[in-house]
Formats: C-alpha cells, sequence, structure tokens
C-alpha cells in the first residue's frame, strides 16, 4: 500500500462525533480516489444499506467543532457548503459494496485494519491503566507502613518531661 494509506493517516481522518468514532464523505472520497459528490451520490442510490447507527448527517453545531478541531479558516474554499456525511466503521463496510472498485475494496481493507488496530491499542491503555492501579495499591500499603513509622517519630511522647534549670521549691 502506498503512504497514502498509512495508518497514521488513516487515523487522522477518524473523528470523534456523537461519541461515535467516524470518517467523513470528503476524507472517504479522497481516499477512494473519488469527489464527495459521487461517493455521496452511491450511497443515496443505496440508501437502504446505510440506516443511522452505519451514517448520519452532521448538525450545524458538530460541523463547527469539527471545523475548530482541523482549523479551517474558509469553509467553502474547503468545499464544506454542506453538512458533510458521517460514516460508522459498519457504514465504512457497507461502501465497499456501493463503491464496487479494486481501490475502494482495497482502501476499505486498510481502514478496517485501522479500526481494529486503534481498537487494540484502547484495549491496552485499558489493561496498561489497571495494572498501574493495582501497583498503586500495592505501594501504597508498604509505604503505609513507612509513613505510620515516620508519623510516630513526629508525635511527641507522652511521658512529662523533666524540666531543666532552677526551680524555686514551692510550699
Amino acid at each position: 500500500m502506498s503512504n497514502l494509506l498509512s495508518t497514521d493517516v488513516i487515523a487522522s481522518k477518524i473523528y470523534m462525533i456523537r461519541g461515535k468514532k467516524v470518517m467523513l464523505d470528503r476524507d472517504l472520497a479522497f481516499l477512494y480516489g473519488t469527489e464527495t459528490r459521487i461517493l455521496n451520490q452511491a450511497v443515496k442510490r443505496n440508501i437502504l444499506r446505510f440506516p443511522d447507527d452505519f451514517m448520519f448527517q452532521i448538525t450545524e453545531n458538530e460541523a463547527k467543532n469539527w471545523i475548530s478541531q482541523i482549523v479551517i479558516s474558509n469553509k467553502e474554499k474547503m468545499g464544506l457548503r454542506k453538512r458533510p456525511l458521517a460514516f460508522t466503521e459498519y457504514g465504512i463496510l457497507m461502501l465497499s459494496s456501493v463503491l464496487n472498485s479494486k481501490k475502494a475494496i482495497q482502501v476499505n481493507i486498510q481502514i478496517m485494519r485501522t479500526f481494529t488496530q486503534l481498537r487494540r491499542m484502547l484495549l491496552t491503555n485499558n489493561d496498561l491503566r489497571k495494572k498501574i492501579a493495582e501497583m498503586e495499591t500495592k505501594y501504597d500499603h508498604q509505604f503505609k507502613i513507612v509513613f505510620d513509622a515516620i508519623r510516630q517519630l513526629l508525635t511527641p511522647s507522652e511521658k512529662p518531661k523533666r524540666r531543666i534549670g532552677f526551680h524555686p521549691h514551692e510550699d
């Protein structure tokens, strides 16, 4: 695969919208080597294949948030006259049946590998967090003994201290 289809390039085009990892129509069209309008036409001709959990059009507010994330100064210049379509992982899989070309199939395979790799990385990070939490618990217990010993050294003893110096005799 070319550098165009590296995991890093694909991962940089995955956004979190509505709590879902999605790719936008314009980025997918670029990866597939087609125009956004052609990709969207193919989707509209096969709209029954794309329920809401496969694809949705982002809201005006979501579009503003997305634009601010990628720092686009002129949305007209960037071809953003319409709100983009967002495709979930399932929607991207469905695109391979709508866009039936060798390049589309190769791109889809690479995108699916990227989603899988991102999932694996997320699981690894969760495992790492659990191990750190276990270590903190284990070491907090061991250090508790040290802290208790230090507290004992810093706490004054309860024996009355003998006064030093001259004391007049009291009757």
